[in-house]
């Protein structure tokens, strides 16, 4: 019987703990529930938490959970802001290179002024006295409004 060359042995081990390592960080960093629209999905993380205890005391708890203001329209687009956005946030808690408190960051900025402009359509409509190439930002105004 002829034994498997070296490298390919060293792949495979390789590749076994690579797998082995993702399947145990997805099922101990609770992945699943990222997949979903549940608000406490997004508590996972301690740091979080407190902006999640604003959400549930704030005025859009009924209204909206926090893929409606933080990711885009189309499910092809809000899974790929959601994988972005955890990979850079697993990223950054890992590493500890994040800003405290947190601060968003300008695509995502876009996407939850986008998402406040859609529901609130006819207000910011009236509203929108600037010129096309500096429109109204939302957030700048009302940056504690989805978190207390």
């Amino acid at each position: 019987m002829r034994t498997p060359p070296l490298g390919l042995f060293l792949f495979a081990l390789l590749a076994g703990a690579a797998i082995g390592v993702g399947a145990y960080t997805f099922i101990y960093a609770r992945g699943s529930s990222y997949l979903t629209d549940n608000p406490a999905a997004c508590a996972n993380c301690h740091i979080m938490t407190s902006y999640y205890d604003g959400w549930l005391k704030g005025s859009h708890k009924n209204a909206a959970v926090c893929n409606d203001c933080h990711t885009p329209d189309g499910i092809v687009s809000k899974y790929a802001s959601k994988a972005s956005n955890g990979f850079w946030h697993s990223f950054g808690f890992t590493t500890g290179r994040f800003h405290e408190p947190l601060q968003i960051k300008s695509h995502n900025q876009k996407i939850t002024n986008a998402a406040c402009k859609k529901c609130h359509e006819t207000i910011v409509e009236s509203l929108n006295f600037h010129s096309p190439s500096s429109p109204v930002s939302c957030i700048q105004c009302h940056a504690s409004v989805g978190h207390l």
